[in-house]
């Protein structure tokens, strides 16, 4: 499987299609499989792509806002996004790069987050006012307990769990890195990605799904998903991945010492969101201005370039934009 380790190695002059050569122009690509074989994809007509969310919150926040972007551009560029929400792995929790086990959240809890997450997309995203408008490119947003919790335990182990062996499970970062602080991973955890990959195959027969999308964390669970399509229906998928973004600091984006910087306005006010873009370092105004806003290129290399005090008047832009 052919895969970009890193940015730099990727020259959006390479892409036919809008979405490839937009998500290289403005930093999103960290990772892809077939990235040649994705852009011929992409030329043939509105495909659809899908990035996984779990409700473990009822808002998301800042860190959740590039892959909503990646969405949010694959739409504006002629494509169908797919926004999955983790009713039932939400579960189980995604232990990915984690040292400890997520708190286990009761149905009530989950249902009540679901709601409270779902609210964020309708600012991003097109999802048509009725069936009856319905076009080739509006999103649609989907729950996976519609099928995981349909699934029985013996059939799922025969059908999906023989396609992958423990000792490639144990080989991924996500697990290795856990088992090597010596922290425990349940038996419960340790089913999350072949979830994830269920999800993608299931997604592909549901409404044709060709392209997962998301975080360099989730690289694994989404390799996972494009091999099990191929093994059990012959069909060929596609992934790629965001970098892990970081302020210029080092600082984890979205996190401030104040907490998450939430989406939802109810539990961060506009003010206080728009603050928090006007804070940004210096030395990140250009990096943000192309991965959270949709001003042109040209237009952002101007503002980048604004030296002392002026690089305030950038901060304001990014902030109302």
């Amino acid at each position: 499987m052919a895969t970009l380790a890193s940015r730099s190695d990727i020259d959006a002059s390479a892409f036919q299609s809008d979405f490839l050569r937009t998500l290289a122009e403005r930093g999103f690509l960290h990772q892809g499989s077939d990235l040649s074989g994705l852009d011929a994809l992409l030329q043939q007509g509105p495909a659809s792509a899908y990035i996984g969310f779990d409700a473990t919150a009822d808002s998301l926040h800042v860190g959740h806002l590039m892959s909503i972007m990646v969405l949010r551009w694959f739409q504006r560029t002629g494509h169908k996004p797919i926004v999955l929400i983790g009713g039932g792995t939400t579960r189980i929790g995604d232990p990915s790069f984690r040292d400890t086990s997520r708190p286990m959240l009761d149905d009530a809890q989950i249902a009540a987050n679901m709601a409270g997450i779902g609210r964020v997309f309708a600012k991003y995203l097109s999802f048509g006012d009725s069936p009856a408008s319905a076009m080739p490119t509006n999103a649609v947003m989907v729950n996976n307990a519609d099928w995981l919790d349909e699934l029985r335990y013996i059939p799922m182990l025969r059908d999906v769990g023989r396609h992958f062996t423990v000792n490639r499970m144990l080989s991924f970062d996500s697990v290795k890195l856990r088992l090597d602080r010596e922290q425990p991973l349940t038996f419960l955890e340790f089913n999350y990605m072949i979830l994830q990959a269920f999800d993608f195959l299931e997604l592909s027969r549901r409404h044709g799904c060709r392209l997962q999308m998301g975080g360099s964390d989730q690289w694994g669970n989404i390799v996972n998903g494009i091999e099990l399509a191929r093994r059990i229906d012959g069909t060929d998928l596609f992934g790629l991945t965001t970098p892990l973004l970081t302020t210029a600091s080092g600082a984890k984006m979205g996190k401030t010492a104040a907490g998450a910087v939430w989406l939802n306005a109810e539990k961060r006010t506009p003010w206080d969101f728009w603050q928090f873009w006007r804070n940004t370092e210096d030395a990140d105004v250009g990096r943000f201005l192309r991965l959270f806003t949709e001003l042109p290129l040209d237009e952002i290399a101007r503002l980048e370039a604004l030296q002392g005090a002026e690089i305030n008047e950038a901060k304001k832009v990014l902030a109302r934009e």
